[in-house]
């Protein structure tokens, strides 16, 4: 008997503004970019990619690329869409 699997959408897991920022803590703890690109992305479409577009300034088309796991988004990019998240980045060091 073959196993049987589903499909896993991280976006359909980030509903609460707390749920969304443990989400790219957590991705942070990787220091890579790649990976912060992606994770972006999927709370993003989480929130609605053509709205977080707009409200940032940005296609549509351009965010789903720059925030891909294959994308590099600049800094002005990340910011803004963060700011329209209602999220920051914070600074601390690192735990010895």
């Amino acid at each position: 008997m073959p196993l049987e699997t589903f499909p896993y959408d991280s976006a359909e897991h980030l509903k609460t503004p707390e749920h969304i920022a443990a989400y790219l803590d957590a991705v942070l703890e990787d220091n890579d970019p790649a990976l912060l690109a992606h994770a972006l992305g999927v709370v993003a479409r989480a929130r609605g990619m053509a709205q977080i577009a707009q409200d940032a300034g940005r296609s549509r088309e351009q965010l789903y690329r720059t925030l891909s796991d294959k994308g590099n988004p600049q800094l002005d990019t990340l910011m803004s869409v963060l700011k329209v998240l209602g999220l920051r980045l914070s600074v601390q060091p690192i735990e010895a």
